[in-house]
């Protein structure tokens, strides 16, 4: 099964930008075209998080008119930038989208690859969590099907990356336990997540961790203790995660723009 990751969309109202000064609607147009011109295209698409960039009045309009084209399935993530009363309204004729409750869990179980969709976030606040009741949610659907090649998605990586104040933000609250559960449930193949800005890669508890990049914009990368929050003018890029029969997750990035393919001249094959 092939898996698309995008991730921090950050759509706006149309005539409005987010503090960078990117066109992030601009650019997730370019991404749809980008995915739907993939051959082969990918089986699903899981967005994580971030799909707005307020939430302010007219961006999940926004959002749906851009998603509209998409030529494959898609699910969405929560972010901390996504309100749930308006993502629920957004997606609430789609089918897999829950119409009540305090979170948006819900549980993709028509693919050979199950995936587990969580919340993390905090209302009002970037960092993330997961509550004694979020992580039961969680502990009974993985008993449901314990033998299952299973995906766990998130916005808030519930591990370190290396980017110090990036790393203050991410899932605090439940991580510990989050962790556990994974360890314990050896089916769990890969935890997909966003919020960062950057791609990351981990083995964490015996799974793929992974952070993708941003649609909207790339947070520079710099590994310093204390390091200045910085945006990149790196392009914007999506994920591809190739979930193998042998129980292998593979991980490619699909950078987007005019970047064509060129074929290698009969010396450079040789050489």
């Amino acid at each position: 099964m092939l898996i698309a990751q995008m991730s921090d969309l950050h759509v706006t109202a149309p005539g409005t930008a987010p503090a960078t000064d990117y066109d992030t609607n601009a650019r997730l147009a370019a991404a749809v075209a980008h995915l739907n011109a993939m051959t082969p295209r990918p089986d699903l698409l899981l967005i994580t998080g971030d799909l707005v960039n307020g939430p302010k009045p007219g961006e999940y309009e926004a959002l749906s008119a851009l998603l509209e084209p998409l030529a494959v399935p898609f699910r969405v993530v929560a972010g901390n930038h996504d309100d749930r009363e308006e993502l629920r309204r957004c997606f609430s004729g789609t089918g897999w989208m829950p119409t009540e409750g305090a979170f948006i869990h819900y549980a993709v179980e028509e693919f050979p690859v199950r995936i587990l969709v969580l919340d993390s976030v905090v209302p009002g606040q970037a960092v993330g969590g997961l509550c004694a009741d979020r992580l039961s949610w969680l502990a009974e659907r993985l008993a449901e099907q314990p033998g299952r090649p299973t995906v766990l998605a998130l916005h808030h990586p519930p591990f370190d990356t290396g980017l110090a104040f990036l790393d203050t933000l991410r899932c605090r609250e439940g991580a510990e336990e989050l962790g556990r559960l994974v360890r314990s449930n050896p089916n769990v193949k890969a935890v997909l997540c966003g919020h960062t800005h950057r791609q990351t890669a981990v083995a964490w508890n015996g799974a793929h961790g992974y952070v993708a990049p941003s649609i909207a914009y790339q947070i520079a990368l710099d590994l310093a203790p204390e390091p200045p929050y910085r945006w990149t003018e790196e392009p914007s890029a999506l994920a591809l995660h190739l979930f193998r029969p042998d129980g292998a997750v593979v991980t490619h990035l699909s950078v987007i723009g005019g970047y064509p393919a060129r074929e290698f001249s009969r010396k450079a094959r040789n050489s």
